[in-house]
Parts: C-alpha cells; structure tokens; sequence
C-alpha cells in the first residue's frame, strides 16, 4: 500500500514465502517499487523468528544497499489493513524523510545496565540527527525478552525530558518466548535495542490506550521481588488477584495461556490522572511474575477487559494520531495479548485501524510490550496499542 502525500512517501512490501531470501527480496521489491523510483531515508522491518534472520536481512540490504534499516522479530505484524499472524512472513516498509530528520542508533548489552543503555541510545540518536530541529519523537525497538524495559525508558526519559515523547515496542518471537531479535543495517541483535530519535518541525504526538476496566477496588503492593508479586495489601498477591478474577465476566474467552499468561486479567498500575498503565500477568507455580517490575509501594487495580472494548479503543488511537494532522503514514504498535484476547476476530483490529486511517497506510507491529511515554510515569505497557502518525 502507497501514500503518495509531499509529507511522507511510503510503501509497504510483504511476503510469506519460506525461503528467507525469496521472501526478503519479494517483499522489499514491492516495498521500492512503490516510492515510484524515489531513494528510501529509512527501512523498517518486522520478521517472524521461523527465518533465518541474518540471511533475511542480508536479503533485504542486497536490493536495498546502504538504507538505513530498524526493526524486530514479531509476534505478527500488519500492513494496509491485512494482518500475518505469528508464525509466518515478512513485512518491509520503505519511507522517505519528507519534513522529518532521522537519527539511528543502537544499544547493546541491557542487562548490564538498562538505565545507562537507555540514556546512551536517547544521546547518540539525538546526535545522529543530520540537522537541528523543534521538535522530536524517539522511536524505539527493544529485545522483547530483556528485564531492562521499564529501566532502558526511563534512561531516554532522562535525557529526553518530557518534551519527547517516545514510541516502540519490545521484540516477539511467535509467543514461544524464547529469544527474540532487534535489527540494524545488517546486524541482528538480541539484548540490544535500536533507536530512531525522528526530528521535526510540528509536534509528533503519540497516542495510546488499552480498552481494558477496573475491577475491584484499589490495592496496595506492598512486596515485590523483581518480576514477582508477593503481596498485596499484606496478603498473598495471588490469593487476592484470584479473588479480583472471579468478580470478572470473562468465562468466555481463553484465559490462561500457554506458560501461565493471563490473557483476560493484568494489574492496572494507577497513574497521577486516575488513568491505568497495564502489565501483564503470568504464573510459575504459585507465583505471580509481571513483565516489568512494578514500582515498590504502586498502587493497582485488578483489570479485566472484552473483545468490543478493545477494538474500539483500537480505532480510537488511530483517529485520535490522525486528527487535524495532513499525515501519509501511521506507525502502530499493538499488544499480542490483544490478539490472543480476540481469537478469531484478530484480524479485525488490523482492518479497524486501516479504516480508521482511510487512505493513510498503516504498518504495525505485534510485540511483547509497548512503549508509550507522553505524560505517563512509566511508559512501559503491555496489552496496549499506541501510534504515531508522520
């Protein structure tokens, strides 16, 4: 799918071909021949982990030569209102700068430190920045295995200041949850993020939301231990979160997936404005583990969600990126929660967001979290959808 607006020009290639290299140079092919023989600024690329990811991205570098290239393994991914679910194909968009001014940059080793990682990729992107401008929004993709997420945004959150706002998404690999990668130029890197600091001229606002309500009262956590729960308000964290579950009319969908994830449940960590931030939820034994740790002391609501829900709020955010905005392109970033919550309506979301966006292209991704930081604390989010519209 096309735009042809003087803003953006961008084009969109896709394959499903199992060969790693028949597939990448298919879908980057399509992707070129779109821009109507204009030289790309920018590659951005979502993968499932079935290919042979070095040899899929050589593919792409060998038609594509020196481009800039960003991206992630998925757990799907979307164009133009189609949707390739978790295990299958390649998608390749191929954009030029217009107004924009892009500035690349690539972190390694999270683990040591995510904070320090997340300051040294927001500095050297801003400084990779071929010219000055008024504004900015930093654009990130992160290995979506990697503890460090909350860490690594807060990092660009200090050096950003609240005067950028930041947009991404971690990493999937299909849900085996396994290992997933992060692309740049040729390399493919796990526990690494890559960065996009993108400078402008007008504000890139993003915008977010989940779909997902409160129920219950507010809590208190009062122990945590990295990742896990231990208690709520002085009890233990999973006999009060299975109390909070059975108020929920959820029965009919998939509760619990595979590994332990709670699909249809989250912790909703409550933000200055009453808002809700979602983490996600899983067991191991008679733990309860969260994909980022929650703040000591954070206060929470149990939260349930449907299927209707979340697909209104899908359109929501793509209206909401494209108001009053001459735009020619709409990045996206979606939760595969939501598309494990929606089963058999999954692809509905795609062509949602694309109907909402009407002639602006859509290219989205579906990761293991998302990040969304505008005036939020933390930023980091799961079963979420978030957008930026250039």
């Amino acid at each position: 799918m096309t735009s042809t607006s003087v803003r953006v020009r961008a084009s969109s290639g896709s394959s499903h071909a199992p060969d790693p290299v028949e597939a990448g140079t298919a879908a980057t092919r399509e992707a070129l021949d779109g821009l109507g023989g204009e030289p790309p600024a920018m590659i951005i690329v979502y993968a499932t982990v079935r290919y042979d990811l070095p040899v899929l991205i050589s593919a792409i570098r060998a038609v594509t030569g020196d481009t800039p290239l960003v991206g992630e393994s998925s757990a799907g991914h979307m164009a133009g209102g189609d949707l390739t679910p978790p295990g299958t194909g390649v998608a390749v968009l191929a954009m030029t700068a217009g107004p924009y001014a892009f500035g690349i940059a690539v972190a390694e080793n999270l683990a040591a430190d995510g904070i320090d990682a997340g300051r040294h990729l927001a500095r050297t992107a801003r400084g990779a920045v071929p010219r000055h401008t008024a504004y900015a929004t930093m654009m990130v993709f992160v290995d979506g295995l990697a503890d460090a997420q909350q860490d690594l945004i807060t990092g660009l959150h200090q050096v950003t200041g609240a005067a950028v706002p930041v947009i991404g998404g971690a990493a999937g690999d299909d849900r085996a949850l396994e290992r997933t990668y992060v692309f740049h130029d040729d390399r493919v890197l796990t526990d690494a993020a890559v960065g996009v600091w993108i400078g402008a001229d007008h504000p890139l606002p993003v915008t977010v939301g989940h779909g997902w309500h409160p129920i219950g009262l507010p809590l208190l956590v009062t122990k945590t231990d990295g990742l896990v729960v231990d208690e709520i308000g002085g009890r233990p964290a999973r006999a009060v979160f299975e109390e909070n579950i059975r108020r929920g009319n959820t029965n009919d969908l998939d509760r619990i997936r595979p590994g332990g994830y709670y699909s249809t449940h989250a912790f909703g960590l409550i933000e200055p404005d009453g808002t809700h931030l979602i983490r996600g939820v899983f067991m191991t034994d008679e733990l309860i583990h969260t994909f980022s740790p929650l703040p000591a002391y954070s206060a929470i609501q149990i939260m349930g969600c449907n299927r209707e829900d979340l697909l209104v709020m899908s359109r929501r955010v793509a209206e909401d990126a494209l108001r009053g905005r001459d735009a020619s392109l709409l990045l996206v970033f979606s939760c595969i929660a939501r598309l494990d919550i929606l089963g058999d309506q999954g692809a509905e979301e795609a062509d949602l967001l694309q109907a909402a966006a009407g002639a602006v292209p859509v290219f989205g991704v579906y990761t293991y979290g998302e990040f969304a930081r505008t005036s939020s604390v933390a930023g980091y989010h799961n079963a979420t959808v978030a957008a930026v519209a250039l």
